[in-house]
């Protein structure tokens, strides 16, 4: 309480002062730009996903903007050591992602170079992905995907950097007939989430959807 009357929750847009569990007040939030894609029916990003690997279903939180309200909240989350804004996120995709009862079987976010790790301190999709966990009641796996190479976030890349096709990532144990749900932060070109779709597809019997904070668009 304390901390609470010396360092006010403000929101990262307009620094009005805001409850503490919150990002953004009433007003901003009014400034983000969700998508309102149908998790069942075809959508931009499912459009884009199939460019690559034959996706099941895809949904996309918000439209990632380069001078948008979005871009903000994703920074913050990644960059700004406010990991609690997974949380946020979580509650927001909640109230618009429905799955009809066809859940996927497991959840499985992209994971960060050991090294990057470290360098962070938290993997910017795991609060994201357990929120999500619990209210859906499917269980997640933050150890099955392994990121081989450290490199520059996607974000940070220029063009050239981000149509690199090595892959960088491995499973670490075999997998088989599960549907997974595959979480990253934004899609951009595609790359990272496509790498890591074949490997799960290559494992066996696996059908893999997709789920993004923010497509950018």
């Amino acid at each position: 309480m304390i901390l609470d009357l010396f360092f006010p929750n403000r929101c990262i847009h307009c620094n009005r002062i805001i409850d503490a569990d919150l990002l953004v007040c009433d007003l901003c939030f009014e400034h983000i730009h969700f998508t309102h894609f149908d998790y069942h029916d075809e959508n931009t990003i499912t459009e884009r996903c199939r460019l690559f690997f034959p996706v099941e279903k895809a949904f996309a939180l918000m439209k990632f903007e380069e001078d948008g309200l979005s871009r903000t909240i994703i920074h913050e989350l990644k960059y700004k050591s406010r990991e609690s804004a997974g949380k946020t996120l979580a509650q927001w995709t909640s109230e618009r992602l429905d799955f009809k009862n066809e859940n996927p079987d497991l959840l499985v976010s992209v994971p960060l170079h050991p090294k990057k790790l470290r360098e962070r301190g938290y993997n910017q999709l795991h609060l994201f992905t357990e929120v999500l966990s619990k209210f859906y009641n499917i269980p997640f796996d933050h150890e099955l995907v392994q990121r081989n190479q450290y490199s520059k976030a996607q974000a940070l890349k220029d063009k050239k950097h981000r149509l690199e096709t090595l892959n960088p990532f491995s499973l670490s144990k075999p997998i088989t007939g599960k549907h997974i749900l595959l979480i990253d932060d934004v899609f951009t070109t595609g790359n990272t989430v496509s790498s890591i779709a074949w490997e799960i597809l290559k494992a066996g019997d696996n059908r893999v959807s997709v789920l993004v904070m923010a497509i950018d668009v």
